[in-house]
Order: structure tokens, then sequence, then C-alpha cells
């Protein structure tokens, strides 16, 4: 015996807003205007998600670098010098470190900067668009 019970959750909302007959807005502009947005979340949720991923791949080059500078000074320090050579071989090497600590900083924020910024443009000229559909429909619709 089939179950005689419909689906809740099986009707097109585009057949119920077509039978009416006055219909205060367009129902296909809106839809349209809804799939650009969400073409446009996708498009910003790709590009952040491609800014991470550059941001991560240059966090491990950088680590690399300084395991690879750590690893150079250990072998410096390993060799018998005078006191007064290892001074100054550290304190050289905390100099670069130090720069090299800041500009790796600067670097870092700088990829997720331009990361974020490339996904809030998307975002924003989507925003500045569908304001304009909406004034667009409501002059139609007030016409």
């Amino acid at each position: 015996m089939p179950d005689a019970r419909p689906n809740f959750f099986d009707f097109d909302m585009t057949k119920m807003f077509a039978d009416l007959r006055f219909r205060p807005f367009d129902v296909e502009a809106i839809w349209a205007a809804q799939r650009r947005n969400i073409e446009a979340f996708s498009q910003a949720n790709q590009l952040a998600a491609e800014g991470m991923q550059a941001l991560a791949r240059r966090q491990i080059e950088l680590t690399r670098e300084t395991f690879e500078g750590f690893s150079a000074l250990l072998r410096d320090l390993s060799q018998p010098v005078s006191p007064e050579d290892r001074i100054a071989k550290n304190t050289d090497y905390a100099k670069q470190m130090l720069e090299k600590g800041v500009n790796h900083g600067r670097e870092v924020v700088s990829i997720a900067a331009k990361a974020g910024t490339d996904a809030a443009e998307v975002l924003q000229k989507r925003a500045t668009e569908s304001l304009d559909e909406m004034r667009t429909l409501a002059s139609k619709t007030a016409a």
C-alpha cells in the first residue's frame, strides 16, 4: 500500500509564486541575484583559501630557513674559537635573526592582508551590484 502522505519538502517554490496573479516583485530576477550572491561568496571563499595556503607555504619556508640558520650557528659554536670571536659571532647572529624576524613578520602580515583584501573586494563589488539591482527592481515595480 503506497504512502498517501505527501512529502513536506516535495514542492516547488517557483510554481507557488508563478500561480499568483499579482506579483509585487520579479521572482526570477531575485533568484538570479541570489545565485550571483552565492557565486560571489564562493569566489571570495576561494580567494581567501588560496591566500591562506600561500601563507602556510611561506611560513613553512621561513621556518625551514630559521632552522637551517640555527643549525649553522650550532656548527659554528662547536668550533674552538676565542671568547671574543664567539661573542662577536653570537651578536651578529642575534642581529641577523632579529632583522629576519621583523622582515618575515612583515611578509606574513602582507600575505594575509592581501588575501583578506582580495576576498573583501569581491564581496564589496557584489554588494554594490546587489544594491543597484534592488534599485532597478524597485523602479520596475513602481512603474
